[in-house]
């Protein structure tokens, strides 16, 4: 993947969305790649629990034009790190989107597959849900309820930054360093 940490993107096309039972279920269940109803393969995995309402009448054709997106923030990263160096290298994921990063094991499969971690906005779920385009899909939806579901989106010019790349860069990792350094120095 071409991307570099600090890259500032819009991103365009169809991501996944998944919080911490998605995560937990992937992680242990190990679905086969078949028993999921889309292809992850090559995938940005967006940490959220998007808030979706059914849309009467629907809103479009030819997807869940029967569901509207109405909020749709990032979601704090690091609640799934246990979980996603196995779902990265198990799925081909190549994009994670959330808040605030994750730690050095994930950034290992990130390295190792090709993968970037693009941070988007806090705190601005309605902007966010303005960017979805298209509810295009949705999983376990009756299982596991709307927020911890899996939702197929169809995104348009949704803003993120890449903050940790796949040459094994992390803003995240820069920040809290520099951070540090700064403290140590204030405090002697």
């Amino acid at each position: 993947m071409g991307l570099n940490a600090g890259d500032m993107v819009l991103i365009n096309g169809m991501i996944v969305t998944g919080r911490d039972r998605m995560h937990k279920f992937l992680f242990y269940e190990r679905p086969l790649k078949k028993d999921i109803p889309f292809n992850l393969s090559g995938t940005l995995l967006y940490h959220c629990g998007p808030i979706v309402i059914p849309s009467h009448p629907p809103l479009e054709k030819g997807g869940r034009g029967d569901f509207r997106v109405i909020a749709s923030g990032p979601t704090t990263s690091i609640r799934v790190e246990t979980y996603e160096h196995r779902i990265i290298s198990s799925y081909g994921i190549r994009g994670i989107m959330g808040k605030g990063g994750m730690c050095e094991r994930t950034l290992n499969a990130m390295k190792k597959n090709g993968c970037v971690y693009f941070h988007t906005i806090g705190g601005a779920a309605a902007y966010l849900a303005d960017r979805v385009k298209k509810v295009v899909d949705v999983w376990k939806l009756k299982e596991f309820g709307a927020p911890e579901a899996m939702w197929l989106l169809e995104v348009e010019n949704f803003p993120a930054i890449v903050t940790m790349d796949a040459h094994g860069k992390s803003l995240h990792n820069d920040i809290a360093k520099k951070s540090y350094a700064n403290l140590k120095r204030l405090l002697i």
